[in-house]
């Protein structure tokens, strides 16, 4: 009598096992009983579940299927095929609907920034073990003669090579940018790969078709699939999109190892997935997305092309080595290149890399003394499988130390109340209303109350950028920059880091409320606290008041931490106020008030010249303001030198004369701009901090 008692001591269950052998091997039930001499009942009831052959009788099924009795025993492997991997092509649709490229590839720019930002937040959505952080390994990949052919043959590149060229004869966008790549390949026989690799990540678990993590990413557009418990920094599922946008011919492979088992085994999970734009070949028309893969055996997807379980040659000839057997996945862009053309070389594209990781992951990619980063980051480049660049992990301290200070005093509980001496940092809270769900019904409810956190420390001499607020939530996401409005002027250059949301750290009921509010404000690129969609159909009427009311007490707490009011009352030094002193008319009394800086853009030149916008807002006055800007070095110790101005631009509302700024009465706003001039530099303008005074002029205009 067969044992009926079902075995889950190994791979996969018996009897799924057992069926899709059969499939690959083209025999039905009925043939492997008449083979073994059993009823067809009793291969029915192995196949469901409800028994197991003994091991005697496995013993002949493993001889019959043409393998071994560990692989029926263990189940962890399947059983030799006669269909070979190939590219499966999905028809066009019946009812002659085209597509003529993934729309979803549009949502952003071909940019490896944006492809940093958006490959390197999935993986960190996807962290499995909260304790460790996650490990993200960006390499670059340039192949050329025997490297680049034996590539392109594990690539099957000669069956994809007629669909690619039919592709590129339309006129649309994506065939004219796979013409020129096309045509780039045959001419320089060149070829770059950039390769994601991430560890302590959940992999592309899940069923081929069905719902899960394999399926969102493989095979449907615009399922973000996120199980992170609300701390997902992506929620449209487009960030994906950004992989293939950024590959010249639209086509990915990717190299999955599991945490959780799909059919008894947990890597290497290998698929292909090409995005094509509507083609035909011959008479066959095409709907333009395809799939490297094994055909498939269950009746439903008879010969699409799904992922298989593949050895380590095929893997190594495809470049989709994984280092060990920790959870992740391995993304392979063919083709890939910087659309931006700010990146255009090896060293380019590496560069730029390091510094968007840096820019965009500076937060998780800072720990404290018991708390460990969320993420790790390393960049390396390779040329026909060797070192061309050398491993570079990414360190935020050395991109932005101000900000890294910051956020770090707070994991470690460092921050103080008021800034007394270089390097403190100082924390305030800000509050944030989240507004209620229009299902919670129309009691007027006024919302609940977030306190996000703000932690300010002041700049750091090579920053090239400060006065702003870094807001971030989630893991640590960083999603836009503020920059303060209405800052006194003589303001000490700052740095800022707002956290909101799951970014604070802590638990309970208004953080997730919080989290979840100001993700639905987010557009697809999640740039900005906004207007949008989901945020006025989700939550009552005033939600959008809410976060201008929390970007308002953004610029507010700023304002009282870093010390001066803009205010008459608050004085300032004699000189400052002096000089901005302003006559009135009326009962003859002398009153003050200062024209205050709301924002400064600033950057440099190859010269090394600093080019610097100025905001400024100005009180009521009936004569004209005359002002002399001042553009000083900023130094550590001693007086700061100033530098001379090459020139002084105004604009509609205001104009530049012999080295002044003049401002007729009535205009309440108004921006300048000015280029130092290098000559005058004591050091180089990448050396130094530039500060810019802009008191009243004596004497007036010249």
């Amino acid at each position: 009598m067969p044992d009926s008692r079902p075995s889950s001591a190994h791979g996969e269950a018996f009897g799924p096992w057992l069926a899709r052998q059969l499939r690959r091997a083209d025999m039905s039930q009925a043939d492997l009983a008449t083979r073994l001499d059993k009823t067809r009942a009793a291969v029915s009831a192995w196949i469901t579940g409800r028994a197991e052959p003994r091991e005697e009788t496995k013993a002949r099924i493993a001889e019959i299927l043409g393998t071994d009795l560990a692989a029926v025993v263990t189940r962890t492997a399947d059983v030799p095929s006669s269909r070979p991997v190939r590219w499966h092509h999905r028809p066009a649709h019946s009812d002659g609907g085209r597509e003529y490229g993934n729309a979803a590839a549009f949502a952003f720019d071909a940019d490896l920034s944006v492809l940093a930002r958006e490959a390197t937040q999935n993986s960190l959505d996807e962290r499995l073990d909260a304790d460790v952080p996650v490990r993200v390994h960006y390499t670059l990949h340039e192949l050329d003669g025997a490297h680049l052919d034996a590539f392109l043959a594990a690539l099957h590149w000669e069956d994809l090579l007629p669909h690619l060229e039919e592709a590129s004869r339309g006129g649309q966008k994506v065939s004219r940018s796979l013409r020129s790549a096309l045509d780039d390949l045959a001419q320089e026989r060149r070829l770059r790969l950039l390769r994601i690799d991430d560890y302590n990540a959940s992999g592309l678990t899940g069923p081929e078709y069905s719902d899960g993590r394999f399926a969102a990413v493989v095979r449907r557009q615009l399922d973000s699939h996120k199980v992170t418990g609300g701390r997902a920094g992506g929620s449209y599922g487009l960030g994906k999109a950004t992989l293939w946008a950024t590959s010249r011919f639209g086509l990915v492979l990717i190299n999955s190892t599991l945490s959780e088992p799909h059919e008894g085994r947990t890597a290497p999970r290998v698929v292909g997935r090409l995005d094509l734009p509507w083609h035909q070949v011959g008479a066959e028309a095409f709907a333009g997305p395809a799939w490297l893969g094994e055909p498939d055996t269950e009746p439903e997807h008879e010969g699409v092309s799904r992922s298989w379980w593949a050895d380590e040659e095929t893997v190594r000839r495809l470049c989709l080595e994984r280092s060990g057997d920790e959870p992740g996945t391995s993304f392979l862009i063919v083709g890939a290149y910087d659309a931006s053309g700010d990146a255009e070389s090896l060293q380019d594209m590496h560069e730029k890399l390091v510094g968007s990781l840096a820019d965009g992951f500076w937060a998780a990619m800072t720990g404290g003394r018991s708390a460990a980063p969320l993420l790790e980051a390393r960049v390396t480049t390779l040329r026909n499988g060797e070192v061309y660049i050398p491993e570079q992990r990414v360190d935020p301290h050395a991109y932005h130390p101000a900000l890294t200070r910051a956020l770090q005093a707070y994991l470690d509980g460092d921050t103080v109340d008021e800034l007394t001496a270089a390097g403190q940092v100082v924390r305030a809270d800000v509050p944030l209303v989240v507004s209620p769900l229009k299902d919670q019904g129309r009691a007027r409810d006024k919302g609940r109350e977030h306190l996000a956190v703000l932690l300010l420390t002041p700049a750091d001499d090579n920053d090239s950028q400060f006065n702003r607020v870094v807001c971030m939530r989630g893991n640590r996401m960083t999603i836009t920059e503020q920059r303060p409005r209405d800052l006194p002027l003589g303001t000490p250059p700052f740095q800022a880091v707002l956290l909101a949301g799951y970014a604070t750290g802590r638990g309970g009921e208004d953080v997730g409320l919080a989290e979840a509010f100001l993700r639905a404000s987010e557009p697809p690129e999640h740039d900005r606290w906004d207007r949008t969609e989901e945020l006025t159909t989700t939550y009552q009427r005033g939600a959008l008041s809410r976060l201008k009311e929390f970007r308002a007490a953004i610029d507010k707490t700023v304002r009282s931490l870093v010390g001066r009011r803009e205010i008459a009352r608050s004085g300032g030094p004699a000189v400052l106020r002096e000089l901005l002193k302003l006559d009135t008319a009326g009962n003859g009394r002398r009153t003050q008030s200062f024209p205050t800086v709301r924002n400064v853009d600033a950057r440099i030149d190859e010269r090394g010249a600093w080019h610097v916008t100025v905001h400024l807002r100005l009180p009521e006055a009936e004569d004209p303001w005359v002002l002399a800007p001042v553009a000083k070095f900023d130094v550590r110790s001693g007086g700061r030198p100033t530098v001379d101005w090459e020139l002084l631009v105004g604009s509609e509302t205001c104009r530049a004369e012999n080295g002044v700024i003049v401002i007729e009465p009535g205009v309440r706003a108004t921006t300048f701009s000015g280029v130092t001039d290098p000559a005058s530099h004591p050091v180089r303008g990448n050396y130094a901090r530039l500060t810019v005074d802009v008191p009243k002029a004596r004497g007036g205009v010249a």
